[in-house]
């Protein structure tokens, strides 16, 4: 449904939606997803947020996952503005936090090249909530006094550089967008000699259809391929893994096997 042109000021709002559950959302999110006249949203967004919007509003699906980039950033940045010329206040729905890994500071600057009035709302990033919600912290006195999020794969397909420098540290290490490179990664960290750290992988975090694997280094890629996980997932190395309840049995049925 296009909704006829109106005469109210152009506004855009940058809205995390959080990880994936539904409820994850601010309240301050929910109040500008009520006053939206335009919905542009992403993949990983969860679509029961959709109807905290009017029911004549725009909804405007843009993609923007792996293997899915149904509009590229261009395109969602031209869009955001004539959407907001022509029709008034403009939300960008976008998963996780805005401002990590999202671009959403490219889509602020490209209102603001063009004298939209723009605000940003946060959102709970899946760095920190999906590990959260299986009780894996991302720090945690005596195992971890820092954490490191990272993406897997640069806009060059290439692991970043980042990575090699967080794996020789004592940080948790919480890497996106990484799973299509996870045995590459999982060398880095043994090249470090860390064959037995701890590493969860995670995917569709806090939804009904989450999987999830808990390993360590040495037999974390044999896991996930036996859990046939893929993308959407992140990935946590790092000591704060052991806390998880699945740990220790994991790494005693592999101590075992390596033992015979």
């Amino acid at each position: 449904m296009i909704p006829e042109q109106t005469n109210k000021q152009p506004k855009i709002t940058l809205v995390g939606a959080g990880p994936g559950d539904a409820e994850l959302i601010t309240v301050k999110a929910i109040k500008a997803l009520n006053i939206a006249d335009v919905v542009l949203y992403d993949a990983l967004v969860n679509e029961e947020l959709l109807a905290y919007a009017p029911e004549n509003a725009v909804k405007v699906y843009v993609g923007k996952r792996s293997g899915d980039h149904t509009h590229s950033q261009d395109t969602i940045n031209k869009l955001l503005v004539d959407y907001a010329i022509n029709y008034g206040h403009v939300v960008r729905l976008k998963g996780g936090d805005p401002f990590v890994f999202g671009r959403g500071f490219e889509e602020l600057e490209y209102a603001a090249a063009h004298h939209i009035p723009a605000s940003v709302i946060p959102g709970i990033s899946s760095s920190i909530g999906v590990p959260e919600l299986q009780h894996i912290p991302v720090t945690h006195r005596g195992l971890s006094e820092s954490f490191w999020v990272v993406t897997g794969t640069t806009a060059d397909g290439k692991i970043s550089n980042d990575l090699y420098e967080a794996a020789r540290t004592k940080a948790t290490v919480v890497v996106l967008m990484g799973i299509h490179k996870l045995a590459e990664i999982a060398e880095i960290f043994k090249a470090e000699g860390k064959h037995n750290l701890p590493a969860a992988v995670i995917q569709n975090g806090s939804a009904t259809n989450e999987k999830v694997a808990i390993g360590i280094i040495d037999n974390i890629v044999e896991l996930v391929k036996e859990k046939n996980i893929t993308s959407p997932a992140l990935l946590v190395f790092g000591e704060v893994v052991s806390l998880h309840p699945q740990f220790q049995s994991t790494r005693e049925f592999y101590d075992a096997i390596v033992s015979k």
